[in-house]
């Protein structure tokens, strides 16, 4: 059967593929274009598990918020370039208002909800195999109203923020707050949050850099004490210097707005994960030599 310009036309409209793509598609199925595209949509979602194992270390941080809280997701692409593709930015932005609706327990679990255009799961995949990079849906967090305010903050398309208040409306001290933690990455909320193993473990450094100091073990053990208190306030909210006046602590702002931080998380995009260095130079040099061998 000869495959018409008009049909290589509606299989492109209707799948986005590329040109010569769906002329092939046509090809193999004879000119019928629902077979093309049920037999595109299997190829592909074979080549998105293909591409499941490549590192996705991009991509972008979307937010959702309603009366009752606010959904801050991570979305993770190989590169920032697709990141910013549109559909990408659409699926992200859809996910993270299901997840505010819809409360689901885990990644997993979102995977699963329809948005009307598919489960997100499918959508992936599909999206996947249409733009040729691996992208998966990597975390999300709901954070409900705890009777104050709150806010979020996004640095860019890569750093998020989200901050709830407890005894206190003001919601440009919870915007605050929120750019003050995109800025500052506190570890953990207040030195009663740090976990015993973590203050064990930096008391044992400190011990270690003082024990050729030379001097009384009293001293010695004041000095590490006020180290220790130095550190707990590096890596706690509660004990930083506030931004946008480092001459007080964040503890000492919300005390006098008799207001307390009931819950912050920060998400920055591809934290954690070991990205794929590539050496682009040796390629081209593997690449020449392979041509001219």
């Amino acid at each position: 059967m000869s495959i018409t310009a008009a049909m290589v036309k509606e299989l492109r409209e209707r799948t986005g593929a590329a040109m010569m793509d769906c002329k092939k598609a046509l090809q193999a199925v004879d000119g019928d274009v629902d077979a093309a595209i049920e037999q595109m949509r299997k190829d592909g979602m074979a080549k998105a598990d293909k591409k499941a194992s490549r590192v996705a270390a991009d991509g972008i941080i979307v937010v959702a918020e309603n009366d009752t809280g606010i959904a801050m997701l991570e979305f993770n692409s190989e590169t920032d370039f697709v990141a910013k593709n549109d559909e990408f930015v659409a699926l992200a932005n859809s996910a993270a208002k299901t997840a505010l609706e819809q409360r689901p327990a885990d990644v997993n679990a979102l995977l699963t909800y329809d948005d009307g255009n598919g489960d997100f799961e499918t959508q992936r995949k599909a999206l996947v195999a249409k733009i040729g990079e691996n992208m998966n849906l990597r975390r999300f967090e709901v954070v409900d109203s705890a009777g104050g305010a709150m806010a979020y903050y996004q640095h860019g398309a890569r750093i998020g923020t989200v901050v709830a208040l407890e005894g206190s409306d003001d919601a440009q001290l919870a915007k605050d707050l929120a750019m003050h933690i995109a800025a500052s990455n506190p570890q953990y909320r207040s030195a009663d949050d740090v976990p015993a193993d973590v203050r064990e473990a930096e008391k044992q450094i400190l011990m270690a850099q003082a024990a050729d100091s030379g001097k009384p073990a009293d001293i010695i053990e004041k000095m590490i004490e006020g180290r220790l208190r130095k550190y707990l306030a590096e890596i706690t909210l509660y004990g930083q210097p506030f931004v946008k006046d480092p001459d007080t602590t964040v503890e000492k702002l919300l005390k006098d707005k008799g207001a307390r931080v009931a819950r912050y998380v920060r998400f920055e995009v591809g934290e954690g994960i070991e990205k794929q260095e590539t050496d682009f130079a040796s390629e081209v040099r593997a690449t020449a030599q392979a041509t001219m061998g």
